[in-house]
């Protein structure tokens, strides 16, 4: 019966994501709920590479920016198609992924943490000083891309029908990346690498490929940013925003797909509408991290689940039901 339940439940998910999302239009904006919905991709990705295995980075902007910039670039210097840019901003990031990868992996704790900030800084410092004939540097670009038959993304309906689209792409590869035989591999390497390497698991080569899977899934997020904003700076890729990702994905709940989804909205609701109530709106999210990092590790889910019945309970209801 459980099974039967929980089958019923996954067929419904789509439909229940799909519902949400276009529950946001009225209460909010289309161009805000867009917003939601790939920054949503974007920490789906990195929930995978920190929620999933247990690696922290504090550079994942770098892979955001890379498929921003992919994006434009071929929008400005190649087509304006929008499916041909939203490729190549993927493949720039998972080839960036692939270039860093083999170094960054070998790494655990404080170090990949540092690491992959170190490379985020070089990368925007090139966007920003090194690449500036090609990038626009600080000033940017703007970019218009064009229609593709009735479907024009320079309309905010249209392209919020494409985030949405995305975003339940991007949501069915992490559940099927999490429950298969590969997704146990990458929990083992969060719960104890050195057994993996044990029972006889490549631990190395699944690091590498769950690095470039954030890499490409986070570029893919950025490649979708460049269509919906029309222009690109910088700012897309800079080390000071990374904790807005990590923010997200711990108050959603680490190792949590569905807390991607909140984490993400929560994350964008504070950051557009906190700031014109309180002025040090900063101190706010602060606190915030602090209690999800030392109180509720598990987020929100983790909070609701301090109300709702113990499992203790359960069990006791349930052999009682028994007898």
């Amino acid at each position: 019966m459980g099974a039967a339940v929980c089958n019923w439940c996954k067929r419904l998910e789509m439909p229940i994501i799909v519902f949400a999302y276009l529950a946001l239009i009225p209460l909010l904006s289309v161009n805000m709920a867009s917003e939601i919905i790939i920054f949503s991709i974007y920490a789906l990705s990195y929930n995978l590479l920190y929620g999933f295995m247990g690696r922290l980075s504090v550079g994942p902007m770098l892979f955001l920016g890379a498929g921003v910039y992919g994006a434009a670039m071929c929008c400005v210097y190649l087509t304006a198609n929008p499916i041909a840019c939203i490729a190549a901003g993927i493949v720039c990031g998972a080839l960036l992924g692939m270039l860093l990868g083999p170094v960054t992996v070998r790494a655990a704790g404080a170090a990949f943490a540092l690491v992959n900030m170190a490379f985020n800084q070089v990368g925007f410092f090139m966007i920003q000083t090194g690449l500036a004939g090609w990038t626009g540097g600080s000033d940017g670009k703007s970019l218009y891309f064009d229609p593709i038959g009735p479907l024009d993304f320079n309309k905010p309906n249209h392209v919020f029908g494409l985030a949405l689209v995305c975003l339940l792409a991007a949501f069915f590869l992490m559940r099927r990346l999490t429950e298969s035989p590969f997704g146990i591999i990458i929990k083992t390497i969060k719960e104890n690498e050195r057994r993996g390497n044990f029972l006889g698991y490549n631990i190395y080569g699944t690091k590498l490929l769950v690095y470039v899977i954030t890499a490409a899934v986070s570029a893919f997020a950025g490649a979708l940013y460049a269509i919906m904003f029309g222009y690109v700076t910088p700012s897309f890729i800079s080390p000071a925003r990374n904790i807005e990702v990590i923010f997200a994905t711990l108050i959603g709940g680490r190792g949590n797909i569905y807390g991607s989804l909140l984490g993400g909205a929560i994350f964008i609701l504070i950051s557009s509408y906190l700031p014109n109530i309180i002025q040090r709106w900063e101190l706010f999210f602060g606190l915030i991290l602090l209690a999800s990092v030392f109180w509720f590790s598990k987020g929100i889910p983790g909070i609701m689940d301090l109300f709702g019945p113990k499992k203790q309970d359960v069990n006791a209801s349930a052999k009682g039901g028994l007898r």
